[in-house]
């Protein structure tokens, strides 16, 4: 497995800095969009103004470059495998005037950081992608001080998620898209009612409690929602690199013809329901 999931790390690395560009493009709208589940876990967190807190797979900076805002007299570091995304983050950082944030590329599973350094740990929309999602745990709670909060968010089920099920399931129709095994990363792989929480107690936290925020994916018209998909999605721009032109332009008619359904008060509306889950370290 550890080859296995060495692998998977590479491929994610590779991945994830080609796409740091379409993040960037469409921040102002993932930011929008993400905010209510980056909220409920700063929320969850319970940060004190002068909380360590950590932010693991940050990616483009959030929740972690709000939680530096809410910590003035603390330390965030931002911590994920893609330098990329990582650089864009620094980026927005810098536009900010954050001075207490700091970066680091690196591994969930295998975080540079002594035991029981942080107040709070973040992580959303991570555990889905991790290689080896017990250990990643294993070293959020390793770098959490005892009374730490852990708080992560996943995406719920497909059929709660209309905003990424629609174009993937319109993907896999036209397609030969492999379907992956239940325990290897993927954007529903952690969707089952109460996973979370069994991982979390396996990891030893207590306290653990889930609960599910929801929101809605607002883009004016279905060219938007099209593009937005295909520069921010690796699943969905990989799917239609495959695709040969005739299908390509069926998925394309087929999205846009389902998306008529999501069509409410002159914007497209499509829901993105997720999980959060909390934990403290005893």
């Amino acid at each position: 497995m550890a080859v296995a999931a060495d692998s998977i790390r590479d491929r994610q690395r590779i991945i994830w800095d080609q796409f740091a560009a379409g993040w960037k493009k469409w921040d102002a709208e993932l930011l929008g969009w993400h905010g209510p589940f980056g909220d409920a876990l700063l929320q969850d967190a319970r940060l004190r103004p002068d909380s360590a807190v950590l932010d693991v797979a940050a990616g483009t900076g959030e929740p972690g470059l709000t939680a530096a805002h809410l910590v003035p007299r603390g330390q965030v570091v931002l911590a994920d495998i893609s330098a990329g995304m990582l650089h864009v983050a620094e980026e927005k950082a810098d536009v900010r005037g954050l001075a207490n944030v700091s970066f680091t590329v690196c591994d969930a599973a295998e975080l540079p950081f002594k035991d029981g350094t942080f107040d709070a740990v973040l992580c959303r929309f991570g555990f889905m992608f991790f290689p080896q999602m017990r250990a990643a745990l294993k070293e959020m709670v390793r770098t959490a001080r005892p009374g730490a909060r852990i708080t992560a968010a996943v995406w719920g089920r497909a059929a709660e998620n209309p905003w990424a099920s629609l174009i993937l399931g319109t993907l896999a129709h036209h397609t030969e898209l492999p379907r992956p095994p239940a325990e290897m990363p993927g954007l529903f792989r952690c969707s089952a009612s109460g996973f979370m929480a069994r991982l979390y107690r396996d990891a030893g936290l207590v306290r653990v409690g889930e609960r599910t925020v929801s929101t809605d994916l607002v883009h004016e018209s279905p060219e938007s929602y099209w593009q937005f998909m295909t520069d921010i999605a690796a699943t969905v721009a990989m799917g239609l690199a495959k695709a040969g032109p005739e299908a390509k332009t069926l998925i394309r008619s087929d999205v846009f013809q389902m998306l008529g359904r999501y069509e409410h008060q002159g914007a497209l509306r499509l829901r993105s329901t997720a999980t959060v889950v909390t934990g403290i370290r005893p």
